[in-house]
């Protein structure tokens, strides 16, 4: 049989005559990030119109495709679930406010009047992101939300401070390795422990911490007896 005679010659003639081709709109932008590169980098969303071709002329219409997140640096598509994932600068933020609300709740749990609890609480949250958080301003936060929710200092989790850690933690929670997740706890732990054993609202504290971010009862137990066994 001669070259291009056969079944796979006529697949091939076939195929540069007839295709289809997609023509893209870009129908918003923004940042996002991108696992194919691996960090932050501007996107743009885009719907798609698809048309037969015939030697490379779109003629038939074959409806629409997309919508799709095209990265500005790689080209690559994706799709639009990918913008559910934080940016590396939302995600630190993210992290970083995670981290003060369970020093204030925390605090709030334990009292104010530990100078010990305090400085451990703004050492973590100073790591956390916010460098210049103080003492004062700490305990002013505790006792603002103590007077905001009528909550008296050393009570277990009352409603109001286990929302706030939920809107807190909830979102950061799926995005964070177990690792993560553990470390967040255990700075709690460490606040509250830094002024003696955990007291009863202490541990219903971090007991709504792990919670939040996922953790199993009995892993959350397991960590604060660890947290409380000098290493």
């Amino acid at each position: 049989m001669l070259p291009g005679r056969g079944r796979n010659g006529r697949a091939a003639r076939l195929a540069r005559l007839l295709g289809t081709r997609t023509a893209w709109t870009a129908v918003g932008d923004g940042e996002f990030f991108c696992p194919g590169c691996g960090g932050d980098r501007n996107y743009q969303r885009l719907t798609g119109q698809r048309r037969f071709t015939l030697l490379g002329v779109p003629v038939v219409p074959r409806g629409e495709t997309g919508p799709v997140v095209e990265c500005a640096a790689c080209r690559r598509h994706f799709g639009t679930d990918v913008l559910d994932h934080p940016t590396t600068t939302r995600f630190s933020a993210m992290l970083r406010d995670a981290v003060h609300t369970v020093a204030l709740a925390v605090l709030a749990a334990g009292g104010v009047g530990s100078r010990t609890a305090l400085e451990t609480a703004v050492g973590g949250v100073r790591a956390a992101g916010f460098t210049d958080c103080t003492e004062e301003q700490l305990a002013a936060l505790v006792e603002a939300l103590a007077a905001d929710t009528g909550r008296i200092t050393g009570e277990p989790c009352g409603a109001s401070l286990a929302i706030e850690l939920h809107e807190a933690l909830d979102p950061l929670a799926p995005y964070l390795a177990p690792t993560g997740r553990e470390s967040i706890l255990l700075q709690g732990a460490r606040i509250a422990l830094a002024d003696g054993p955990y007291t009863p609202a202490e541990r219903d504290a971090l007991a709504t911490v792990g919670a939040a971010l996922t953790i199993c009862a009995d892993e959350v137990t397991r960590l604060l007896a660890a947290a409380r066994t000098p290493s």
